[in-house]
């Protein structure tokens, strides 16, 4: 049977067939208004012209104004003796007469003494309010912002946009230890950032995505961006997220939130990694639920993370006629994907009247409003008390409400895109599986929860992607000698014949992905491997990559002492034991 979820993945895949023309071009660093250093020259320079005119004007008078000598005759201070002067008087130094003035130069200094306490007044008084100023604030914060990144020296992702989703992302990819920086228009999100409770720093910037020189100065140009997430409630400001990351860093991937179909055709034909239409998503989710329950309940349980319940199908669930309430672009979305699968819809206005469900299968209540929405799902049941019920949800701020009446199906835009946007930046070998269980039979993602459920229990399991190389010391020495297959890796380190409780779910080798991989895979250098499991039971397979004991010890059954002298006596001991039971034959 076609499964219509497919056919955006496909849509997607037959887009970066065509590459995109496009030619090197540096990522801009500068946006307007961002030197702080030269708003302030720029605002203090009218100040300190007036203070170097009333020093000029106050040298010039004492040099002009004539003076007398022990003999009486007249004298004039020198400019040098005039300058000395009046800079340790007019800074209130105050060192006393150079030399006896006359009636007049008292005068004259008199009159330069207040002069100059005017013109400090009123450049202190500019300097202290361009304190005060937006644009300088803003431009020291910039800066601020742009050191927080260039000290930045491990990858990092860029989230656009910090909504309810922007939230939820950048708190995960916190507690999976991957560093963020955030950009946002909205000076109050970024306020609310540094309350958060987050692990690391996080530099945040106040300032729109949508130019170029902004992501530019949030690290789109460093070479540890490892990702761009285009997260905000505007497709147009996605759209210039994903133009400026696809032509300015192709190898960069992004990621993208949209809400219309035109706006997502143009994200791809640019090659944007992933774009997430959470609207068309819950439509393929419904009827990858009614078509292939298994597959359904694998891919959410795997992308609900670390510790989420097995999730049930929902009670009621049945193809047939459906009702959806909706006025906007979801109506539209869900509407095409559940014809697409071969059910009749009606869509109908959700003000206009109470919706008729009688002998409906299932109703969607998708308004933009959540009130109306729980309103609509009551009448809904108290028509038809056996008809599926799904509510759409806009904001958190009716989440009880929502759970209070028991829905049979809850939508969340933000809870949608956050998970899919995490499983791919995250894990992203987790959003090959999920894709190859899209692509597969039902049969074979109800074997892989079989697995999982038998291993790891019925809570989701912790996932981890293991790569044979440096960072797993004992398996490469292992393999320079000895041939290492993932069964081996399965073992426990204290009993050999006790397996983990964990699940290889992807083996990949030179790109090649090799799904639910078994036990006697032969690895080699360089294989990379995600595993699911038990934290505990993973950290014990850690020991096997690391030990050389351990990993002696499950691919043979010998213990090794753990120390390097005594295990290379303790080999030296067996080998002379093999060739004395070999002389002995």
């Amino acid at each position: 049977m076609a499964n219509p979820l497919l056919l955006f993945l496909a849509r997607s895949a037959e887009r970066r067939r065509v590459a995109v023309r496009r030619r090197a071009v540096a990522v801009p660093q500068e946006v307007p208004t961002t030197d702080a250093i030269f708003l302030a020259l720029r605002r203090i320079r009218v100040p300190l012209i007036v203070l170097i005119l009333i020093f000029s004007i106050a040298v010039l008078g004492l040099v002009l104004i004539p003076g007398r000598d022990a003999d009486g005759a007249p004298t004039h201070l020198s400019v040098l003796d005039a300058f000395y002067f009046i800079s340790y008087t007019a800074t209130t130094i105050g060192f006393g007469e150079i030399v006896p003035f006359t009636p007049a130069q008292r005068m004259w200094v008199t009159f330069s003494i207040y002069l100059t306490v005017i013109g400090w007044a009123y450049t202190i008084g500019t300097s202290l309010s361009l304190l005060q100023d937006e644009a300088f604030r803003e431009a020291l914060g910039t800066q601020r912002f742009q050191r927080r990144v260039r000290r930045l020296r491990e990858g990092f992702v860029i989230v656009a946009g910090y909504g309810r989703t922007g939230q939820l992302v950048a708190r995960e990819l916190d507690q999976a230890g991957r560093r963020v920086v955030v950009v946002d228009r909205d000076r109050g999100r970024i306020d609310r950032l540094a309350a958060e409770a987050l692990y690391a720093d996080v530099p945040a910037l106040e300032a729109d995505a949508a130019l170029p020189g902004v992501l530019g100065i949030a690290g789109l140009g460093s070479p540890h961006c490892a990702a761009v997430l285009a997260l905000t409630n505007h497709d147009d400001t996605n759209l210039a997220v994903v133009l400026a990351t696809t032509l300015l860093r192709p190898d960069v991937p992004v990621i993208a939130r949209c809400h219309d179909r035109l706006a997502e055709d143009h994200m791809r034909d640019f090659g944007a990694a992933a774009v997430i239409n959470p609207a068309d998503r819950f439509g393929g989710y419904l009827v990858l639920a009614l078509q292939r329950p298994a597959t359904y309940r694998l891919v959410t349980w795997l992308m609900a993370g670390e510790d989420a319940p097995l999730p049930e199908l929902p009670d009621g669930l049945a193809t047939g006629r459906w009702v959806v309430a909706a006025g906007d672009h979801f109506a539209e979305e869900v509407a095409s994907d559940l014809r697409s699968a071969g059910m009749a819809v009606d869509v109908v206005d959700p003000r206009a009247t109470h919706p008729d469900v009688t002998g409906a299968a299932g109703f969607i209540a998708g308004s933009e409003v959540d009130t109306l929405n729980i309103a609509l799902a009551e009448h809904a049941r108290q028509s038809d008390p056996e008809v599926f019920v799904a509510v759409r949800q806009a904001t958190d701020a009716h989440r009880s409400l929502v759970e209070a009446l028991d829905i049979d199906s809850v939508y969340t835009p933000t809870d949608l895109v956050a998970n899919e946007a995490l499983a791919r930046v995250v894990t992203p070998l987790l959003w090959g599986l999920v894709e190859h269980a899209l692509g597969a039979e039902n049969d074979w993602s109800d074997d892989m929860l079989t697995r999982l459920t038998d291993r790891c229990g019925p809570t989701g399991p912790h996932l981890v992607v293991t790569t044979l190389d440096r960072r797993s010391p004992a398996a490469l020495r292992w393999l320079a000698h000895s041939p290492l297959t993932l069964g081996d890796l399965l073992r426990d380190p204290d009993d050999r014949d006790a397996p983990l409780g964990v699940v290889p779910l992807l083996w990949e080798r030179d790109g090649e992905p090799t799904y639910a991989p078994g036990d006697d895979v032969a690895l080699q250098p360089g294989d990379r491997i995600l595993f699911a499991g038990r934290r505990d039971d993973l950290d014990r397979l850690r020991q096997t990559l690391d030990y050389e004991s351990v990993v002696e010890y499950v691919v043979s059954g010998r213990r090794l002492p753990d120390g390097y002298v005594w295990r290379r006596l303790a080999r030296a001991r067996s080998r002379t034991e093999q060739l004395e039971r070999a002389r002995r034959r």
